[in-house]
Parts: C-alpha cells; structure tokens; sequence
C-alpha cells in the first residue's frame, strides 16, 4: 500500500481526510472542500482514481491532495489511515467518514462473510477513525468529525440498516462527550442519493424509489457542510427525509417493521 506524502509548507490551509473519496458522495465532499480552501487527504481502495482525483483537484482549486489507498475493511491498511490522523506533525481539521457499500440480498442470503466485510466498513472504520481523530483534535482543541450515517438508520432494513442506526447514534455520544473541547461531530443522515453507489450494489434506481424522493449529490453536501459549520450533531438534507425521518421516530415499531415498508427502502447512500 503506497502514499503520496503531502508537502509541509509555512501557513498551510486547514486539511480534511475523506473516506471513500474516489466516488459518490464522498468524491463530491472531496470537491466541495477543496473549492472551500481545504487540503485534503483522500481514502480509497483504488489507487489509480485516487491519482486522478487529484490532479483534478490540484488542477482545479490550487490545494495540495495526498492520496492514501486503503481497504478500510483490512485492519492493518485501517490502522495506517487512523495513524495518520494522529500524525501531530501533519494535524487534520476535518475528518469525514463516508467509505461504505450496500449488499443487494438479505442477511441470510449473504454469506457471513459478506457481512462482516460491510459491518467492518460501516461500523469498525468508524469508530477507529472517529477515536484517532477525537484524540488529536481535542488535544489541539479543535476540529471536525462527519460521519456519513443515512436515513435508512431510522428504519428496520436489514443490517445495513442496523450499521447506520449505529453510526448516528455513535456520533450523537460522541458529540455529547467532546462537548466544550472546541469538536464538533455531525451525523449526516442522507435518504436515497444519486449517485454510483446503486449500480455497484446492483440496485436500479426507478425500483429503488420515486424520483421525488431522489437527492442530489452536491445539493447534498453542501447543505451537510452548512449544517456542519452551525455545529449541527444531526443533519438530514432534503425536506422529504427530513419529515420521514420525524415520522419515523414517532410511529409504532410495528409500523416501522411493516415488510412492504422494508423492502422498499433497501441501502441508500454512498
């Protein structure tokens, strides 16, 4: 596994690490915060998007990329993405944890390996990057955790549900915790986006959900951003998700687990 160390440099712009950043919405983070100023560091499997994802960016917005390729579901590659985290000579400001897939068939139509793999990206990189980077940046006093959750969390759809449901619940804890050390930790709990995300897990969009129900990817992020520079602990872009997210936090369990409603809302996000 290789790494393109990012130059130290007199007066450096804030830096953000990105999970997932070679597609999707966490490609669209990785935009979005470099036309913001941000350096950035970008976490993916493939090496060779992650290479030309920045030079697009370097290109574009005059920011320094430093590319980590990493399988997030390997503990030694996940262990080196927490280390540099930690890296006090490097500090990153913002921390966006978005890696993350869907498995098209239910949970005992997949092998148990299958799921573990997911739950080890959904579930355990989050928590092991969330702990570096709460580390580091209390200890300097500042920074930024996002971690990339979904409105299917608020629902009973299989495990990929189940990880989600955790991860908003994990990061409202957390926020609780690192209150008044000057960081921040925003849950973004997005609903059916557009993006590669469906076709990797084999999911057609128009059998999905209907078009209204659809967000779009930049729209997305930036209201999440929005929301993380209000300090937000729980951010739920489109107005669509945000009354179902409500009606779904109110209504009997037995209506929540009703089989229609399940199968229809499958994996919906990164």
């Amino acid at each position: 596994m290789g790494s393109r160390a990012a130059r130290p440099r007199i007066g450096a712009m804030p830096t953000a690490l990105v999970t997932g950043a070679s597609a999707g919405i966490g490609k669209t983070f990785a935009h979005q915060l470099a036309a913001r100023g941000h350096d950035l560091v970008v976490v993916a499997r493939d090496e060779s998007r992650l290479e030309a994802l920045r030079a697009e960016l370097e290109a574009q917005h005059g920011i320094r990329v430093e590319v980590l390729p990493a399988d997030l579901a390997d503990r030694t590659q996940l262990g080196t993405v927490a280390d540099r985290l930690g890296d006090r000579q490097r500090p990153v400001d913002l921390l966006v944890n978005n890696a993350g897939f869907g498995l098209r068939k239910s949970f005992i139509r997949n092998t148990v390996e299958e799921e573990e793999q997911m739950l080890d990206v959904l579930v355990r990189a989050v928590l092991v990057l969330s702990h570096a980077a709460a580390l580091a940046m209390k200890e300097r006093g500042a920074g930024n955790i996002v971690n990339v959750s979904s409105v299917a969390g608020f629902m009973s759809s299989g495990t990929y549900s189940a990880a989600k449901s955790w991860v908003t619940v994990f990061s409202e804890s957390l926020a609780v915790e690192l209150a008044d050390t000057g960081v921040k930790v925003t849950a973004l709990a997005p609903g059916f986006t557009r993006t590669e995300f469906h076709d990797r897990a084999g999911i057609k969009a128009s059998q999905a959900a209907p078009d209204f129900m659809w967000l779009d990817a930049d729209k997305l992020v930036s209201d999440g951003l929005a929301d993380v520079d209000k300090g937000k602990v729980l951010s739920i872009p489109g107005v669509q998700y945000k009354i179902a997210a409500g009606l779904l936090r109110v209504v009997p369990r037995s209506i929540v687990r009703k089989p229609k409603l399940v199968r229809r809302h499958r994996p919906n996000k990164d």
